[in-house]
């Protein structure tokens, strides 16, 4: 393994560690009455997802299946601090698969209600055949069908920061957990 490979496989691990803490600190609060309940902020939320996509770049239009989980926590009123990992697989052409690992800030509006909208932007590195970084920019839709589990319903785009074009274009469906 490579020693970019390594440090990319190292950073996400904390990044999943933290993400565990996180959750397991928030599980330790002690139980509050139902109204409070209600009321109460969650400080942070962990998801699981599924997006069908595409590549763009080079004269190309390949579709894409991307899946992954991350999580974030909320440092300041709406605003998130989150990573999140994952794999991208070709489904026209088979050019083998490849991993993601993002870092991503993100704005959560009107957080205590049934239908929470939120934007998000920042780092990725994909590898697997040479690493790249990109940006990532994207916004979406949490539906809490349930006190601590809903849908999130994502659009996500990866531009690769070498000059070329290229994107990565998702629509992410999947469970969030807070």
């Amino acid at each position: 393994m490579r020693s970019k490979d390594r440090k990319i496989t190292r950073i996400a691990g904390v990044a999943l560690l933290l993400l565990l803490f996180s959750a397991w600190a928030q599980a330790q609060s002690t139980t509050a009455t139902a109204g409070e309940e209600s009321s109460r902020r969650f400080r942070g939320q962990g998801y699981v997802f599924i997006a069908p996509g595409t590549y763009i770049g080079n004269a190309d239009s390949i579709a894409t299946m991307h899946f992954g989980g991350g999580g974030e926590g909320l440092v300041y009123k709406g605003l998130g601090l989150g990573a999140e990992v994952g794999g991208i697989a070709a489904l026209q052409e088979s050019r083998g698969s490849l991993w993601l690992f993002s870092v991503s800030g993100s704005y959560h509006f009107s957080r205590q209600r049934k239908v929470t909208p939120f934007l998000t932007g920042g780092y990725s590195s994909i590898g697997g055949n040479g690493q790249r970084n990109l940006i990532n920019f994207g916004g979406g839709i949490n539906y809490w069908f349930r006190e601590k589990r809903g849908i999130r319903l994502e659009f996500r785009d990866h531009i690769y920061t070498d000059g070329t074009g290229r994107h990565l274009l998702g629509f992410r469906i999947g469970f969030a957990l807070r």
